[in-house]
């Protein structure tokens, strides 16, 4: 017996080096087919927000573009009462439509003409309102933040539910700047006024991920922690205040089925245990030419929302990795030579370049002359270069403790 396991020990190192002798690296050839499809993203909006809907064309893998916007076109949303509004283009493939806040329910059309002469419409849409988020909240987990939802319908007419969101976040650059460089009506430097601050600035992003969610199998309409958003502990967005804007929205089944499968086929692929990719027929179509694939499915009703805070001191002592690890302060004493070996000094900036911002005065023990300023480059100084100073209307401060 023990000569016969050790054989089929030795048979198998055998096979198993030989299997891994065979492999080959497969390098396929880029698909050569141009594809020109139609892609349309939104929802039709019943409430008192606007509809927004985006138009644009797939690129091949191979192009160097990653946006290929519909322009031009004449977008149309028609209700089953026989009201039509015509959306406003309003560049880069957006199109807009006011609020209707509707009343009653409908059924909604959307049709698309494009500048190439080319027909699309949707299928009828039923719209459906969304009932009232419960809670938005957050969980520690692991290295990182979890955000989540829950949400139900006292009616259990709902069932089937999708998220977005949108999230802001309040930075801090490397060092606050508390001079300008002036070169009118001299080369000078003079104090930044409080309106110009560029210390403190905000930044914001959008989903895109697919949020989906149901409760069809459970006796109530009820979602308890459904997963919205993942961020890491060394995420900039942790580092000072982090808010975020959830909008949930409800959905029929053919929908709820559509995106998610477009989730299965989007960000659950990679390795042989995830499904296999599949067809992905949507609710718009083309009329002039049937055959032709359009991407996207049309919903519509109205939304519900919330928004939270989450403040950086409540967070473990994470470290947040930000793009302004590496920043220096140099200290550059601006001194302006005179005949005789002299130097005078001056608040005039001579020695002063574009590409550092003064941060502070560099003065003797004495407080008096400024002997001149400490600086440092744009990038670690000046916040607007990759967001806003403008305080967001919906932006609230932290509020401290109450004694």
């Amino acid at each position: 017996m023990a000569g016969k396991l050790k054989i089929l020990t030795i048979i198998l190192i055998i096979l198993t080096f030989a299997w891994c002798s065979c492999r080959q690296a497969y390098n396929p050839r880029p698909i050569a087919a141009v594809s020109n499809y139609l892609v349309v993203e939104g929802v039709i909006n019943t409430g008192a927000d606007s509809t927004i809907i985006k138009l644009s064309r797939t690129v091949p893998l191979s192009s160097k573009a990653a946006l290929k916007p519909e322009l031009n076109a004449i977008v149309t949303l028609q209700d089953d009462k026989g009201d039509s509004y015509i959306m406003t283009e309003e560049g880069k493939g957006y199109y807009t439509a006011p609020g209707f806040d509707a009343i009653q329910m409908a059924n909604y059309q959307m049709k698309i003409a494009t500048a190439e002469g080319e027909a699309y419409q949707s299928d009828m849409v039923q719209a459906k309102n969304a009932p009232a988020i419960d809670s938005i909240y957050y969980r520690i987990k692991g290295d990182g933040v979890q955000v989540y939802a829950d949400t139900h319908d006292p009616a259990n007419n709902t069932r089937y539910y999708r998220w977005d969101y949108d999230e802001t976040y309040q930075y801090r650059s490397a060092f606050e700047s508390y001079f300008y460089h002036a070169e009118i009506p001299q080369d000078t430097i003079l104090p930044r006024p409080l309106t110009d601050g560029i210390f403190i600035c905000y930044r914001g992003d959008a989903s895109t991920s697919i949020i989906v969610n149901t409760s069809a199998k459970l006796a109530s309409d009820v979602i308890s922690q459904s997963p919205i958003t993942f961020i890491a502990s060394t995420s900039e967005k942790l580092e000072s205040r982090y808010s975020i804007l959830v909008k949930q929205y409800a959905l029929t089944a053919d929908a709820f089925n559509y995106f998610q499968q477009l989730q299965k086929n989007t960000e659950q692929l990679g390795t042989i245990f995830d499904p296999q990719p599949s067809e992905l027929p949507g609710n718009i179509h083309c009329v002039t030419n049937p055959s032709e694939t359009v991407l996207g499915y049309l919903t519509a009703g109205k939304p519900s929302e919330k928004r939270i805070f989450i403040d950086n001191r409540y967070l473990p002592a994470w470290h947040a990795s930000t793009p302004y690890e590496g920043c220096k302060m140099d200290t550059d004493l601006y001194a302006k030579p005179l005949r005789g070996g002299l130097i005078e000094n001056d608040v005039a900036i001579y020695l002063f370049t574009n590409t550092e911002i003064p941060l502070f005065a560099v003065v003797p023990p004495t407080g008096h002359p400024v002997l001149g300023f400490s600086a440092s480059s744009a990038a670690c100084i000046d916040c607007t270069l990759r967001g806003t100073n403008k305080r967001p209307a919906f932006w609230q401060d932290e509020q401290g403790p109450v004694f």
